[in-house]
């Protein structure tokens, strides 16, 4: 056996033994680099007699975990340790201690939920609160009510234990002090640069001390690993450095490199995978660009995205104690320490702030029924469950099927693409679909067709890598030819909420109701779904980058409990006339439209009227005629009728302005009807017989008192002015000359007469000496 190191952890193997002797259950604080990763697991084989499973957070931990405990045990892995991540599974028949990632250990509780072998399972690193981690662990708990000797270790360098602890029954803590030397942590002052000229200058720093050992340098992903090597390849070659990646996506010899014990300095260009799980020998230095891409997920395609964001404090100084493993150590952090102060105590689980739909599929899967039925060491939001039950039941995810989609490492809406598409005899091409859309890299095709297509021509290793994965676990047959339409069948399986339909220009109505922009030039096809859109803060309107086309008959096919008929009326405004429309909607989308000139008559009607309404009632009525009869209807005292039901009430049969035009002389005797004509004619005349016997027309108008106008001979022998209405209001008298032309108004006939009349007499005997004007009239 390989002479193996001593390491901070040894020291609380056998307090860790103890426990889990006396206890189904532990949990394990120990700082990064203690050794817990491969000294814990490897103890727990003297304990069980069954098979040990490890969960890692990450590939590249697996793969090094397990070769750095084969080699302390003097084996070749695949003997007594094993390991298997998503398409790759290194492991014997004597194979007892097993390290795997999350999504593994996942579908292995999907097909054996009793996990029939395995005696003691051990999460580690779980302070990251991966989906799949708080998953494993709830349904570990839940496991051993009937395997009350299935041991669960979760182990961690920032944990919180207590409240894990208390999930798990109060079970014991045991903690590791490990080995930490002084560290000397400075924050740089926040700089506009781009992140590779700040870490070229932060390199610059280091050589210029002349620090020793390698360089331990976090960055958020692949791509910033890339530009900042380019960036520092001057300074590393005068001070002789050797730049390395270290990253998931990197082959495992590359990844080695990276880690394993050199005689050069190394600059280590590391995302969060160096964080934990993983020990690089010899580090003394830290530069953290205090980022990650973080998971998170689309909300318009429900696919798993990875954004950069800040790091916790927690992992901030997880990340300062690689450097301080082997000896004093210097940490630079390239954000100031008002920014540190700031940030949160440690990340937020991905349970509180991802899409649930995978986790849901999982459920279904083991035939558990709901969210509910399942003990979280943190409840999910409710709003994310409900997201995540709507879309699984879009999808058909139940019984067979949800066992079927959880069969493929791929989100819930790519697996139903994959599963169809093997139905219908294009299960390669499914592959290509499923890789193309999980990949999160953007196309310059704008249809998904074409995309497919491309690949076929393209040398995107990643990408064929993982179709071939794909296809080594679907293993459709050879296809002699494409098929399109079953093809674009597949993929409307896996995003049927997705449906849109062109407008003008580049916008489109999708099927929930709302508008979206179409990146590029619109698609020559009419519907379409949306496999590739996102949300815009500085517009409204959603952005659809990528599409494929489909036929309306598909959603009839597919989906007939969404799609229902609906009859309306409406406007057609150049003909003036209302139409019936007969639709066939798919959720809130049209999808087939027919127009008819007999509409059903009572809505015809309605809109009739509104539309005449919003015209204008002068169009149709005489607006004098109407408004003396709502006037008099108003110094009456009584109830106005309601013109707009009198309207309908006569637009009753009629389908068109023109037929209303010819109905309209009925709109007064309707409106009449509404009211008791014999008494508004006795409390709002239209006339008044004067003493003459000639009769004055009665003029009302809204807010006024009523009045007549009439020559001031036809007054006279008048001494009371004439009264009406309930109050027996006097009306308003104008009093007008031979010319028409009113000389006076009053509401006193009498004191007329007596005050005003002589003034008035005198001056109409200049001006009409012609005609009588007695001084008493």
């Amino acid at each position: 056996m390989t002479r193996k190191p001593a390491l901070p952890v040894d020291a609380i193997l056998p307090e860790i033994i103890s426990s889990l002797k006396h206890n189904s259950s532990i949990v394990i604080e120990a700082p990064p680099g203690a050794g817990k990763t491969t000294r814990v697991p490897p103890a727990l084989l003297e304990l069980v007699r069954g098979e040990v499973v490890v969960l890692e957070p990450r590939r590249i931990a697996v793969r090094l975990a397990a070769r750095r405990v084969a080699w302390e045990l003097g084996e070749q892995v695949g003997e007594t340790v094993g390991y298997q991540v998503r398409f790759e599974e290194v492991a014997g028949p004597r194979t007892r201690l097993r390290f795997v990632t999350e999504g593994v250990l996942t579908r292995r509780l999907i097909s054996d939920p009793g996990l029939r072998g395995v005696d003691a399972v051990v999460l580690d690193e779980f302070h990251e609160r991966h989906l799949d981690s708080d998953l494993a662990l709830a349904l570990l708990k839940r496991l051993q009510k009937t395997r009350p000797g299935l041991r669960i270790v979760v182990m961690s360098a920032t944990l919180e234990a207590d409240p894990v602890a208390r999930y798990l029954g109060d079970c014991p803590i045991v903690r590791s002090d490990g080995k930490l030397f002084e560290l000397s942590i400075r924050h740089l002052p926040y700089s506009p640069e781009p992140l590779h000229v700040q870490v070229r200058k932060a390199v610059e720093m280091l050589t210029d001390d002349d620090h020793p050992g390698h360089t331990l340098i976090f960055l958020p992903g692949a791509a910033e690993i890339r530009r900042a090597m380019r960036e520092c390849e001057a300074v590393g070659r005068r001070a002789e450095l050797l730049l390395l990646p270290l990253h998931g996506d990197l082959p495992p010899a590359e990844q080695d490199r990276a880690v394993l014990p050199s005689s050069q300095r190394k600059l280590i260009f590391a995302t969060n995978v160096a964080e934990s799980s993983v020990t690089v020998e010899g580090v003394t230095a830290v530069i953290d660009s205090g980022l990650a891409r973080v998971a998170t997920y689309s909300p318009w395609t429900g696919l798993p995205t990875l954004h950069i964001k800040r790091v916790s404090k927690a992992s901030a100084r997880q990340r300062a104690g690689r450097a301080g493993r082997t000896g004093p150590g210097r940490v630079l952090r390239l954000y100031p320490e008002e920014d540190y102060v700031r940030r949160p105590e440690h990340d937020t689980p991905e349970i509180e702030r991802s899409d649930l739909s995978q986790l849901g599929l999982a459920l279904r899967a083991m035939r558990v029924k709901h969210f509910d039925n399942i003990d979280w060491l943190t409840a999910p939001p409710v709003a994310a469950i409900q997201n995540a039950e709507l879309l699984l039941d879009r999808l058909g995810a139940a019984g067979d099927m949800a066992q079927r989609l959880a069969r493929y490492p791929l989100p819930p809406r790519l697996s139903r693409i994959l599963v169809e598409a093997m139905e219908r005899g294009v299960g390669e091409d499914g592959c290509v679909a499923a890789a193309l859309l999980g990949s999160g890299a953007r196309s310059d095709k704008s249809d998904l067709l074409a995309a497919i297509e491309s690949q076929e021509s393209q040398q995107d290793d990643r990408l064929l890598q993982h179709i071939r994965q794909l296809r080594r676990i679907a293993r459709p047959p050879r296809q002699s030819r494409h098929d399109d339409d079953a093809m674009l069948i597949s993929v409307l399986t896996g995003f049927p909420d997705r449906v849109a339909r062109r407008r003008t220009g580049n916008q489109v109505l999708l099927s929930t109701g709302v508008s979206a922009e179409l990146a590029g030039e619109p698609p020559p096809y009419e519907f379409m779904i949306a496999v590739d859109a996102e949300d815009r803060k500085e517009k409204p309107l959603p952005l659809i980058r990528m599409t494929a086309r489909i036929e309306p008959e598909w959603l009839i096919d597919l989906f007939p409990d969404h799609v229902r008929e609906q009859s309306s009326v409406t406007w057609n405004r150049v003909a003036e006339r209302v139409e019936a429309v007969s639709a066939l909607l798919y959720d809130e989308l049209v999808i087939q439209e027919s127009r008819d000139a007999r509409p059903e008559a009572e809505a015809a009607a309605a809109l009739l009227a509104q539309k005449a309404m919003e015209a204008g009632i002068e169009r149709f009525v005489d607006a004098e005629v109407l408004n003396l009869f709502m006037a008099r209807v108003e110094f009456a005292g009584f109830e106005k009728p309601d013109i707009s039901q009198v309207l309908q009430d006569l637009c009753s049969g009629l389908r068109s302005f023109a037929e209303l035009k010819s109905a309209a002389k009925h709109f007064i005797p309707l409106l009449e009807q509404k009211v008791d004509s014999r008494r508004l004619q006795e409390l709002a005349p239209l006339n008044i017989r004067l003493q003459n016997g000639r009769q004055t027309k009665v003029h009302y108008e809204h807010g006024k008192p009523p009045w007549i106008a009439s020559r001031l001979q036809d007054f006279f022998g008048m001494r009371e002015t004439p009264r009406i209405g309930v109050d027996r209001t006097p009306v308003v008298i104008h009093l007008l000359a031979p010319n028409q032309r009113p000389v006076q108004t009053t509401t006193d006939l009498a004191g007329f007469w007596e005050r005003l009349y002589p003034q008035v007499r005198r001056e109409l005997m200049r001006r009409y000496p012609r005609h009588a004007w007695p001084e008493r009239p």
